[in-house]
């Protein structure tokens, strides 16, 4: 009788991504809740979230529709555009937000590189990424960040 891997297992070697590089489960199975206003830049997001294996659990296009529906999705990862934030609430809206998911790894995505970078760090974001980025740096930019919280 052959005994197959436990589902729980984790570090076991699956399939290669775009990249080639073998994956490990816990990255594989790494939940994610995409918030951006624009249709085409989700559907970017998506595609490439398939190619790394991650699994795409819920999307807004709105801050309220996020923090409303984010939180039930039991997300790893929120990717979150910066612009999506609403400008009265300025950086209390993402420490609400990650007050709601105090586990998830809080991405977020920035049109123009400026002040805001540490702007959304100092809101208890995890990482941002250029949205200006190539498909290939930001797989890397996103692998990374989730090495870098969750330690392998």
């Amino acid at each position: 009788m052959t005994l197959l891997p436990q589902v729980a297992e984790t570090n076991t070697p699956r399939s290669s991504d775009v990249s080639g590089e073998p994956l490990l489960y816990h990255v594989v199975m790494t939940r994610v809740y995409v918030a951006d206003a624009k249709p085409e830049e989700r559907s970017a997001l998506r595609l490439l979230l398939l190619d790394m294996k991650m699994k795409v659990v819920g999307e807004a296009a709105d801050w309220s529709t996020t923090l409303a529906k984010a939180p039930a999705t039991r997300l790893d990862m929120l990717l979150v555009d910066w612009d999506l934030l609403p400008i009265d609430l300025g950086v209390q809206a993402l420490a609400k937000l990650r007050a709601a998911c105090p586990n998830a790894i809080v991405v977020v995505l920035i049109s123009h590189l400026d002040a805001r970078q540490q702007a959304a760090l100092s809101a208890g974001a995890d990482a941002f990424i250029s949205k200006g980025e190539m498909p290939e740096r930001m797989i890397e930019r996103l692998r990374a960040v989730v090495a870098s919280v969750r330690p392998g």
